[in-house]
């Protein structure tokens, strides 16, 4: 959702993200955008803050008595008092014009990552999807077990995150599994050894910490 009293920046951000699959929806004002909202289903907001009528502060507020869908907003007001309030009123992340389309882009990726769980996972060729039940690289399938499966996903959903083997028991295997650490060892290493067949430099992502566990980097 894309809510700007100007047309020239609803459509020039819309022309921004078409590229990237994302489907827009446009508001001019405060109130047309509050109808949509209550009766759609959006995954993100693009709010601006000065417009006649009804500004960015009280459209988020009004926003929150309702939903928490992810908010950014883009404003020419970059005093830091305005930012804060933005913030305490309930917006996610503040960005001010005139902005750049990669920086827009990747905040919007971000914090998407953080409120949709993610269904289909790609990174260089390997693509890890849960409704299909697949790891292919290259569109070459990579079998894998369901626990094999689900950790790995638990893996690549978490970059950067480490996770004890402990942890990885009670996610992956639950909490009255009576497995031990050393069948999380192995199958992490059956993972790392059908990824790497089918030609994906796996151990450049998926990482030991030693003495403590696992964690996947991007």
């Amino acid at each position: 959702m894309l809510i700007d009293d100007e047309k020239r920046m609803l459509d020039l951000v819309a022309l921004y993200l078409k590229p990237h699959d994302y489907i827009c929806s446009k508001a001019d004002s405060g109130k047309q955008a509050l109808d949509l909202l209550e009766s759609e289903v959006f995954d993100l907001v693009l709010l601006d803050i000065m417009m006649p009528d009804m500004d960015g502060f009280e459209v988020c507020r009004n926003i929150r008595g309702f939903s928490n869908v992810p908010i950014i907003m883009l404003t020419a007001r970059e005093q830091q008092e305005d930012i804060v309030k933005g913030l305490r009123l309930g917006a996610d992340d503040y960005m001010t014009k005139p902005f750049g389309e990669e920086e827009l882009l990747a905040r919007m990726e971000a914090l998407l990552r953080r409120t949709i769980p993610a269904k289909r996972i790609e990174l260089k060729g390997l693509v890890w999807e849960e409704d299909r039940f697949e790891l292919s690289y290259n569109h070459q399938l990579i079998r894998l077990t369901p626990k094999e499966f689900s950790m790995l996903g638990l893996l690549m959903k978490n970059p950067n995150k480490v996770f004890e083997r402990d942890r990885l028991l009670e996610l992956v295997w639950g909490f009255d599994s009576e497995t031990e650490g050393r069948t999380v060892d192995s199958h992490v290493r059956n993972v790392r050894e059908k990824v790497r067949q089918a030609g994906f430099p796996v151990d450049e992502h998926f990482q030991t910490v030693w003495g403590i566990g696992y964690k996947w980097i991007n």
